[in-house]
């Protein structure tokens, strides 16, 4: 590094709480940035008014769900388990095993439509589920 940021660096070392919050606050004003906007990455400066929505717009909508059976009350059980084996195909041990298993993944990669209709039978027959 150059002899000047050094300098700057170590003045910047020397300086108190308050101080360094009282440049953060100068450095806003004067450059019109934001500090405040971090992510992991480090920091990120963004011009006020600035338009997020071109980026929001590279997001990709999500299309595959997983239905999670995360609760199984022990009144319920046997209800549950009837729907477990309609939408699974599973045989009358795996999905025993299955619901006693909770919190457990139901259908992996299945369709929003689906996976809210699945999540409604189970909660119809008592269970506590999730769409993630």
């Amino acid at each position: 590094m150059s002899d000047k940021i050094n300098k700057i660096i170590e003045d910047l070392k020397s300086l108190t709480l308050l101080e360094a919050a009282e440049l953060v606050k100068q450095i806003e004003e004067i450059f019109d940035v934001d500090a405040s906007a971090v992510t992991n990455a480090g920091m990120v400066v963004m011009p006020p008014n600035s338009n997020t929505d071109t980026i929001n717009e590279d997001v990709e909508e999500q299309t595959e769900f997983d239905v999670t059976l995360e609760e199984v009350p022990s009144t319920k059980k046997i209800s549950i388990l009837k729907v477990v084996r309609s939408l699974t195909s599973l045989g009358l041990k795996e999905a025993k095993e299955l619901v006693e298993s909770a919190p457990k993944v139901i259908k992996e990669s299945t369709s929003k439509a689906d996976a809210e209709e699945i999540k409604g039978q189970l909660e119809e027959a008592g269970a506590k589920v999730s769409i993630k």
